[in-house]
């Protein structure tokens, strides 16, 4: 399996988790439970998952609110877009085997 392959199987995959983690942690705040942290919301987030946590949030309505979410998320979404295009632009790696 290539690279390419590697990676688009990676961010489908991080960003479905990171989805449904969203909805995991909404149903969880609806029926007062155990949650899971803010910290491991955003970290799915950095990791690749912003377009899921983004999709999340308006999917189940939650943490729309809270502007570590509400900003925090297109943000780390925009950094990871810019520096994808570096990358691909400026090419600061070894790509070759891509």
């Amino acid at each position: 399996m290539d690279a390419i392959k590697i990676l688009l199987l990676y961010f489908a995959a991080i960003n479905l988790i990171t989805f449904i983690i969203f909805g995991i942690d909404k149903d969880r705040a609806k029926r007062s439970r155990w949650r899971i942290s803010e910290s491991t919301l955003i970290s799915f987030a950095v990791f690749g998952g912003s377009p899921g946590a983004l999709f999340g949030m308006h999917a189940f309505r939650h943490k729309t609110q809270k502007p570590l979410f509400r900003i925090g998320i297109p943000v780390i979404l925009l950094l990871q877009i810019v520096l994808a295009a570096c990358i691909l632009i400026f090419r600061p790696f070894d790509l070759s085997f891509m």
